[in-house]
């Protein structure tokens, strides 16, 4: 996998703009192609620390957006006109 992902940046190198929004469009991008048996070949090419950081940064993104969804909501829950909690 860190293969393919250096060949791909490669690549596209001399077209990024240097930001993280270039990671995620040319991730989502070469994901769009993908099938899960394209993807389950990648994962089976990975050795344990390679898996390990991936679930790992899984669990971490999906962590922080339940995160952030609570603290959403908890804000839509204070009545921000006497800062009382709205139950």
């Amino acid at each position: 996998m860190r293969k393919f992902i250096q060949e791909l940046y490669n690549m596209y190198r001399e077209k990024l703009s240097g930001d993280e929004e270039d990671a995620d469009f040319l991730a989502f991008s070469v994901l769009e192609e993908l099938n899960r048996e394209d993807l389950m070949e990648f994962i089976q090419e990975m050795g344990t620390q390679e898996l390990t950081d991936m679930v790992g940064l899984y669990m971490i993104e999906h962590l922080k957006a339940l995160i952030g969804e609570e603290q959403i909501s908890e804000m839509k829950s204070v009545d921000h006109s006497n800062g009382r909690i709205i139950h």
